[in-house]
């Protein structure tokens, strides 16, 4: 790797760690409800919120009432969601005169919205309407998100209370998370990447001429529209030249802004990122994947003041940096490695010089393999879709990689507020361990971790990887999976493997190479999303609502310091070790034998 490509990893690295402190900082004194200088603008707002819709801002809520609020208000953007898909076409701001979207393909975006995962098996710019991508999608990336802020925040007060009996009101936090924190961020950003050239437009798509007109065969169709056939029964085709090309535009960048920002990744045109009018530039794509990880990141932070000990929040970020240091590494040293396949004598020439600077099939010259690495590990390692390069073209190891953050839960920074209290629900893992070597009841802020906290954080680890490994072993064996898979052998195996693996741990990326809008892929992924979101969000409530009943327990000298590199090291250690163990099976049957046998030729 050259120099330049080490000084953009670490200039990342050192703003996205400098950045942590005084967002995260401020988002305590959001949730904690003192002063943080927005609230004097925007608390009118807040309040007139509270009073249309009936909320009492000082009444708290057990963690059943929380969660009850917090699915029939997801329940309810799943329907909003689904209606307007099925009613665009007879709905304003559709300059293009699009029509419904299948039920099916409705079906599962609603679901992909409304879960935070932005899961996308249709092409933004062919099939949305400018009032679906506003008001449904684009709402939606607000308010998924501050949903899972809204649940992490939960667990938070359960870890810092004692015999309390309430975990806070969800309605509050889900306000204050968007109002205070996601909408602030948001409209920033959105103004920096128009300023870059990202387009911001309610217009029609436009007409343009094309600089070189090109010649291509045309379909010839029938009175009826339906494919016209010569005497040996093929499609005739008549050439024609190409001399105008219509650009789809549209309001982009205010969505953008959030897909990111709130890590859901549903991108406003098809190839997402990678397209110029998405991220024109290369200071977009640094803003753009710093916002990925920004609020995760942050939230560290924010844990550790609310908890009274920000060495808490610096310890479990530090153990989110380190695996994605490592795992970020080993993706670039892959892509940069090129495939050696086409170094051999006899391959093409031209192949070959290609190959010697890296892998840059599917990737795009603005950024580079280093930042299309950088953005395929960010957007895995957080729970958002984006893609700035397609996966499906990575190398064998390089492709392994964003597979893997997915399979490791999405905890390493992974999304806003989920990505959370998913890493810990493993530091309880942990301690739980580190109790069993020394035969003592384990503890974590105080707090006793016993058989209940220990059902609940089996069910949060086990059932993503379930969902992953059950509905890939159903794709590869039924007709309805196998028949959109277009590639043969281990490659086609990773496209149905990584794929599962996003929609199981709510990810929303996609390695491509799947034909994934077809209604078993719809349903099954669907069902995955909903499966994936919500048995492990109430089980975290529940932890959050048995720990906030208990006492806190005196730190004696058999309790294990939970701030200290020596924890650090086996909250690293756990997670990798669960990852490793449940999907290496899996994986040695994909990307492994896949490079094994890329290897074994050369």
């Amino acid at each position: 790797m050259t120099t330049n490509g080490y000084i953009q990893l670490g200039l990342y690295m050192v703003v996205l760690i400098a950045l942590t402190k005084p967002l995260g900082a401020y988002m305590a004194r959001v949730y904690e409800g003192r002063p943080f200088g927005l609230d004097r603008v925007l608390g009118p707002l807040e309040r007139l919120i509270y009073r249309v819709s009936g909320v009492r801002a000082d009444e708290e809520m057990g963690w059943q009432t929380y969660a009850w609020a917090m699915m029939l208000f997801n329940l309810a953007g799943f329907v909003a969601v689904y209606a307007l898909q099925r009613l665009q076409g007879m709905l304003p701001l559709n300059p293009q005169g699009f029509g419904a979207v299948s039920s099916d393909s409705s079906f599962n975006t609603a679901v992909s919205f409304a879960t935070n995962t932005n899961w996308q098996g249709y092409a933004g710019e062919t099939t949305m309407s400018y009032l679906t991508q506003m008001l449904g999608l684009t709402v939606q990336n607000f308010l998924s998100a501050a949903a899972g802020m809204a649940v992490l925040v939960a667990l938070i007060r359960g870890l810092a209370r004692r015999s309390a009996q309430t975990i806070g009101n969800f309605w509050v936090d889900l306000t204050r998370s968007t109002i205070y924190i996601l909408l602030p961020l948001s409209l920033v950003l959105a103004v920096a990447l128009v300023s870059q050239g990202v387009v911001q437009t309610f217009g029609p798509y436009a007409k343009v001429s094309v600089v070189q007109p090109t010649t291509y065969d045309e379909p010839v169709t029938d009175a009826d529209g339906k494919p016209a056939l010569d005497e040996k029964g093929q499609p005739k085709t008549k050439r024609s030249v190409l001399m105008e090309q219509m650009l789809a535009v549209g309001p982009a960048a205010s969505q953008i802004a959030i897909k990111q920002l709130g890590t859901n990744g549903g991108g406003f045109f098809n190839v997402n990122s990678a397209h110029p009018f998405e991220n024109p530039t290369p200071l977009s794509n640094f803003l753009e994947l710093l916002a990925i990880l920004l609020i995760p990141a942050a939230l560290c932070y924010t844990f550790g003041v609310m908890v009274k000990d920000t060495r808490q929040g610096w310890a479990v970020l530090a153990a989110m940096t380190i695996m994605f240091v490592g795992l970020l590494v080993v993706c670039v040293v892959a892509e940069q490695s090129g495939n050696p396949l086409l170094a051999k004598i006899g391959v093409d020439q031209r192949a070959s010089e290609l190959q010697a600077g890296g892998n840059m099939e599917g990737k795009d010259v603005r950024f580079g393999i280093v930042n299309s690495a950088l953005w395929a590990t960010a957007t895995t390692a957080a729970s958002n879709g984006s893609v700035n390069a397609m996966h499906d073209s990575f190398t064998p190891i390089g492709g392994l990689v964003p597979m893997w953050m997915m399979q490791l839960g999405e905890v390493v920074y992974g999304g806003v507020g989920s990505g959370l209290y998913g890493m810990l629900i493993f530091a309880i893992v942990a301690v739980f361990v580190a109790g069993l070597m020394v035969g003592r009841t384990p503890e974590y802020l105080g707090k006793k971790i016993e058989a209940y906290e220990m059902k609940m954080a089996s069910l949060v680890i086990l059932i993503p990887p379930a969902v992953v490994l059950v509905g890939t072993a159903v794709a590869v064996v039924t007709a309805g999976g196998k028949a959109t898979i277009f590639n043969p052998g281990a490659h086609g195996f990773s496209e149905a493997l990584y794929a599962f693996s996003s929609a199981g741990n709510n990810n929303g990326s996609a390695f491509a190479g799947l034909g994934a809008n077809t209604p078993f892929y719809n349903v099954a992924l669907g069902l995955a999303m909903l499966f994936a979101r919500y048995w492990l969000a109430i089980p975290t409530l529940a932890i959050a609502g048995s720990l906030a009943r208990k006492k806190i327990v005196p730190a004696g000298a058999g309790t294990l310091p939970t701030h200290t590199p020596l924890f650090v090291a086996l909250l690293v250690g756990v997670v990798i070790l669960v990852g490793a163990l449940t999907f290496i099976p899996a994986l040695a049957l994909g990307p492994i034998v896949e490079y094994l046998l890329m290897v074994s030729s050369t």
